[in-house]
């Protein structure tokens, strides 16, 4: 009696009522005067009809929600009283209608107004309440356990103590991928494996703030990293006792998309278990030199960007040899045990400061805040960096002070400049023609190699690669005016320039004068 009822009559031949139901299918409809207890196709053209709009209407504003068909029938009671000409049934007893929804004779649509009530009368918070349930049953699924030995997942360098009833010590190292893994399995020789697990992250991780359930199931380097701690879907942590380790140590390379890994990995820790990120101690970070520089004996390391070109500006930088570490494979297996020897000074904690970090990590991974991320950005300042001298680092400052260079970083890679239509890459490499005074015939390969000599490229040669190709492109759709002129095959719209020939070469550049 109290649940909100719709009711629309459609026609001389037509009348619907709709209301929620306690969790199951629930429907009383008759047709041309005879009760079909079993419903049939007279309910079903009625029910899809409000289950497509109430699954398009929550999809949009919830996308992660995972909505699907059967979860909106379930909460619907439906009842119909319908005129259809030649009625068909199954059975004398005519239970079900079984005539096709086309030879009813008449149409039943339903008015926006009536579907509009049905959405607002408590019936999308019962779904998504489902949704929710059933996302979180589907989480549970891929959980882990404090046990020793551990199987199954590939390339982890488990602790000899992980699991065990020291388990509280052990620190398990995510890394940048193997290269990484290699310098970490470097440093365990001084600090030993029976505190240290080693684990290399493929790639970056997912962001798991508005992910389905779905994508975060099926993501495996997720599902791994729970395994390995021992994580349990929806547990508020006040220690570490339950967990296969005491700390987790993220070692990413110290450029602006190593930052960004660490803060996904926050993000995943606040999305899911805020309560670890509370606990001191849990959540560290190992930093090594982006660039060091050496004159004669002495050596001055950097662990920022900023820091290095503040420095390079207030000293002389006569006669000082520049080493740029691009990642932590660069860095030699004797400089990971030094790394490893002085791991205190590396070794940095994050520490929870209160609502504010929350808040910041929420701001610069929700998908949610794209004004309060604009603004972010707009407020940068020039020479912002986090200072690694101090001890314990805040989640906000480190948001505020790190990521937010990554965030600068990826916008000015991946938005052409209004100067000159280039991107940073794409600059250094008509900058490193320009120098060679490049006119005849030269390889791709050949030209990436100069390129990242004479133009301080640091990132990867397939990525080069394919900015050099993309530059000679010249079949209609390429979107641009290629500067480098083809010679051989640099792909078509076939495949959208990615059926090009690997040994191809290039020749002269287009000078552009302004008159």
């Amino acid at each position: 009696k109290d649940t909100p009822k719709v009711h629309a009559k459609i026609g001389d031949r037509w009348e619907v009522c709709m209301a929620a139901s306690d969790g199951q299918f629930q429907q009383i409809s008759f047709a041309n005067a005879i009760c079909t207890t079993k419903g049939g196709t007279h309910v079903n053209y009625v029910a899809d009809q409000a289950v497509k709009y109430l699954v398009e209407t929550l999809s949009k504003k919830h996308k992660q929600a995972g909505i699907k068909p059967f979860m909106v029938k379930n909460y619907l009671s439906v009842f119909v009283n319908c005129l259809v000409e030649n009625p068909a049934f199954d059975s004398q007893t005519k239970d079900t209608l079984t005539l096709r929804a086309s030879a009813f004779g008449s149409k039943c649509p339903l008015p926006d107004t009536f579907l509009k009530k049905l959405a607002n009368c408590g019936i999308t918070d019962a779904i998504l309440s489902f949704a929710s349930f059933k996302a979180n049953k589907e989480l549970k699924k891929g959980d882990g356990a404090k046990r020793q030995r551990l199987l199954g997942i590939p390339k982890l360098d488990d602790a000899n103590e992980a699991g065990g009833r020291n388990s509280k010590d052990c620190t398990l190292i995510l890394t940048e991928g193997d290269s990484a893994k290699s310098l970490a399995i470097s440093g365990l020789s001084v600090v030993g494996r029976d505190k240290f697990g080693v684990f290399p992250l493929r790639g970056k991780l997912l962001n798991v703030r508005d992910a389905s359930a779905t994508q975060i199931t099926g993501n495996a380097e997720i599902n791994n990293v729970k395994q390995i701690l021992g994580l349990q879907h929806g547990k508020v942590y006040e220690d570490v006792k339950s967990l296969r380790y005491g700390h987790l140590m993220v070692m990413t390379d110290q450029d602006h998309d190593g930052s960004h890994i660490k803060g996904l990995i926050m993000n995943f820790l606040h999305t899911f278990y805020p309560s670890l990120l509370k606990l001191p101690g849990f959540l560290i970070e190992f930093i090594t030199p982006i660039i060091k520089v050496t004159k004669g004996k002495e050596s001055i390391s950097f662990f920022t960007l900023p820091e290095y070109e503040n420095w390079c500006e207030q000293a002389d930088t006569k006669g000082w040899k520049v080493k740029y570490y691009k990642g932590l494979g660069t860095s030699t297996a004797a400089e990971a045990k030094e790394y490893f020897a002085a791991i205190g000074q590396h070794r940095k904690e994050f520490e929870w400061a209160g609502d504010d970090d929350g808040k910041s990590l929420e701001m610069a991974f929700s998908k949610k805040k794209v004004e309060e991320r604009k603004d972010w950005l707009r407020n940068y300042v020039p020479g912002t960096f986090l200072d690694h001298k101090q001890e314990k680092i805040s989640y906000s400052d480190f948001v505020h002070k790190e990521l937010i260079l990554f965030s600068r970083a990826d916008l000015e890679r991946s938005i052409p400049n209004v100067m000159d239509g280039l991107k940073p890459g794409q600059r250094k490499i008509m900058f490193a023609c320009f120098k060679r005074n490049l006119k005849s015939d030269i390889k791709v390969a050949q030209l990436a190699g100069y390129v990242a000599e004479h133009s301080a490229y640091h990132h990867g040669e397939n990525s080069l690669n394919s900015t050099i190709v993309g530059l000679a492109q010249n079949f209609a759709g390429s979107n641009n005016i290629n500067t480098l002129v083809p010679q051989g095959q640099f792909g078509t719209r076939l495949q959208g320039g990615k059926d090009s020939a690997r040994y191809v070469l290039l020749s002269a550049v287009g000078r552009l004068s302004v008159g």
